[in-house]
């Protein structure tokens, strides 16, 4: 009797525990897909902060902070965003909730954009902090995982805009492009996990020709 009572508990415990794993992978792949086709930074910000309070309920996942995050670095691409640098404290904010669960490659990748945006609010006098922020960033992506094609955009976008005279330009930034894009075309989709960048890329090695 006893055995049964119990076997009968751990079956309500699964039961229990498999329905919000269903409800949080409902939650997250609605929000994302709003995420994709979010256009302006009310509705970014408006995002960001439900990713966060997703993560928050959660405790123990990397996700919801890793697109609370990215949100906020959407809105740091967009030319209304007057304060990059307080954008920034947001997206790093968001980003140590997440590390503080897995680090990872992903997280590096958006540190990167945090770090990158910092810089070209005044590129002659911040590469030498913000802009070897980026670029660490992008090495500890790498060296985690180096077949995340995001980091190769990444760096090729680095590469693209750096001058010719500093080892950058078209001709270096081209096979990084390329290199990300071959990437994109062997990497397995995971559920609720990143997919964005390969378009991006693709513009990005249009500019190289």
């Amino acid at each position: 009797m006893h055995k049964m009572i119990l076997a009968l508990a751990l079956l309500v415990t699964l039961e229990v525990s498999a329905q919000k794993d269903d409800k949080y992978t409902q939650v997250m792949q609605k929000n994302i897909s709003l995420l994709d086709s979010a256009r302006t930074i009310d509705q970014l910000q408006s995002l960001a902060g439900t990713f966060e309070r997703i993560g928050d309920a959660e405790k123990t996942k990397w996700l919801p902070y890793y697109y609370a995050a990215l949100a906020q670095t959407w809105i740091g691409w967009n030319p209304q965003c007057k304060d990059k640098d307080a954008n920034s404290a947001k997206i790093n904010a968001f980003l140590a909730k997440a590390e503080a669960i897995e680090k990872n490659s992903e997280l590096y990748a958006v540190e990167n954009m945090s770090a990158t945006q910092q810089m070209l609010v005044d590129p002659q006098t911040r590469w030498q902090t913000n802009g070897k922020d980026a670029a660490t960033a992008l090495q500890k992506g790498i060296q985690a995982d180096p077949n995340n094609p995001r980091l190769y955009y990444l760096q090729g976008m680095s590469v693209l805009g750096t001058p010719t005279q500093f080892g950058g330009g078209k001709d270096k930034a081209k096979p990084l492009f390329e290199k990300s894009l071959a990437l994109y075309q062997t990497m397995k989709p995971q559920p609720l996990y990143p997919n964005w960048g390969q378009k991006q890329a693709e513009e990005g090695l249009a500019r190289c020709k």
